[in-house]
């Protein structure tokens, strides 16, 4: 019998690395109309998100590789995919970390199925009102592409060194495409607030990005200054 408010095309990425859980997630929603894809770790759960473009990720945080706060925060460098958080931390703590990562709602393990299941209608319900066109990872401009999912750069199809801290300020400029990146927001958002006046920053930043991925670093035309303001990533 379905499920009020799933259809064969509501596809949902489970990850976890406990087979058990796993299984009966895949049993109790497929019973229900909608495709389970699963992921047993944090790279494979990224890969798949990118691949399959699912509606809505149940993501557990002890994953063997990466933390699920770190997964939560990769999706949400291209994605504003539901992420309902399936984990047995119920401190907190832990709870405003994934909340603070990009989590939409966390449901503590042992759980009850039809709690689940009425959390991730809500969740679908609530992206469906957003947007029905499912982002894309990769962005491509004529002189450079960038892999959000697997936070790669390639120029010219080499691939682009770039420090953590450049591909911080490069991820958020990227994720806000076209709309004007406050110069506060960018050092609270790559730095953290206790840098928000350190405006140098943000220039020497700047023209590391530019003149590894500008054709012509002098004449940025998709790193572009708003003076006084921010900063705007143009495709």
């Amino acid at each position: 019998m379905g499920d009020k408010g799933a259809s064969v095309t509501t596809t949902v990425l489970v990850v976890d690395d406990e087979p058990h859980i796993v299984r009966a997630l895949r049993i109790n929603l497929s019973a229900r109309g909608y495709h389970v894809v699963s992921a047993h770790d944090g790279a494979s759960a990224l890969r798949a998100a990118a691949e399959t473009k699912p509606d809505v990720v149940v993501l557990d945080l002890g994953l063997p590789d990466i933390d699920g706060s770190e997964v939560i925060a990769g999706l949400r460098g291209w994605s504003s995919i539901p992420i309902i958080v399936l984990s047995a931390r119920g401190d907190s703590a832990d709870k405003v970390v994934a909340l603070d990562a990009g989590a939409d709602d966390y449901v503590t393990k042992p759980f009850g199925m039809d709690e689940l299941l009425a959390r991730l209608r809500a969740a679908v319900r609530r992206s469906a009102t957003v947007s029905s066109t499912p982002a894309d990872p990769v962005i491509t401009t004529d002189a450079f592409s960038i892999d959000l999912a697997a936070k790669k750069v390639q120029r010219d199809g080499v691939e682009v060194h770039l420090t953590k801290t450049e591909w911080a300020m490069l991820e958020v400029l990227v994720r806000n495409q076209g709309r004007l990146v406050a110069q506060k927001q960018l050092l609270h958002d790559v730095w953290g607030p206790a840098y928000d006046g350190e405006y140098h920053y943000l220039r020497v930043y700047m023209a590391q990005l530019r003149r590894k991925l500008e054709c012509e670093p002098s004449r940025p035309v998709h790193f572009i200054t708003e003076p006084g303001m921010g900063y705007r990533f143009e495709v």
